[in-house]
């Protein structure tokens, strides 16, 4: 995978006053989850943008990072069919990232809200990744039409192990047979989809039916 350089400015003001103001200067508010596993009470210093949130015992929080984004700074991140692993730089702060999720206006499509998740070589991440099919099916060789069903799947892995694309071949895809999620396997990642969910297809066109029915 590969990987995307993105500097943020640390954000302070969380109101929706101040998110307001922030989309009129064309300004992306956007958040990194996953950061740190902390003790409460919390006796280390938080950077600019950072800030607790407490989980269910109360005893311990998790660092999370508010930031802006300008839009230039990620239009090659967003509008591309790439992934990416994100090296972040908010303030005087690096961490690796993945983009996890998007906010888009109903209307107009302008992004409002960005939401990005750390990672590290020691925890699994859950992303979706592009499918790539490569081959010659056997069935569209026999008059069969091929089908994409799922252009992504989702995978759970270290990030470092996440491939740009997930390769399958279908050289021996036969005329009328599916591939499903199931079918699949690739070394050191976990498909998270509904293993009988098909992936990709061939299916019978009317021309490949008559040259069946006269083999028949």
């Amino acid at each position: 995978m590969k990987t995307f350089e993105l500097t943020g400015t640390p954000r302070i003001d969380l109101g929706k006053k101040a998110v307001r103001e922030l989309r009129k200067q064309s300004l992306i508010p956007a958040v990194l989850n996953g950061g740190e596993l902390v003790e409460l009470p919390y006796k280390g210093t938080l950077n600019p943008g950072e800030k607790l949130v407490e989980i269910a015992d109360g005893k311990k929080a998790i660092i999370v990072t508010d930031f802006t984004l300008t839009k230039d700074a990620v239009r090659k991140l967003v509008y591309t069919p790439d992934i990416f692993a994100v090296e972040l730089t908010v303030g005087n702060v690096k961490k690796m990232a993945v983009l996890k999720e998007i906010q888009f206006h109903p209307v107009t499509d302008a992004i409002l809200h960005m939401d990005f998740l750390e990672v590290s070589d020691k925890k699994p991440v859950v992303m979706e990744v592009p499918v790539q099919l490569e081959g010659h099916s056997e069935g569209v060789r026999a008059g069969g039409k091929l089908s994409l069903l799922m252009r992504k799947l989702k995978v759970k892995a270290i990030y470092t192990n996440i491939p740009e694309r997930l390769v399958i071949n279908i050289d021996n895809l036969g005329l009328g047979k599916t591939m499903q999620v199931g079918d699949l396997h690739f070394e050191g990642l976990e498909l998270m989809n509904a293993k009988n969910a098909v992936v990709c297809a061939v299916n019978l066109t009317r021309a490949a039916r008559g040259a069946q029915a006269k083999q028949d």
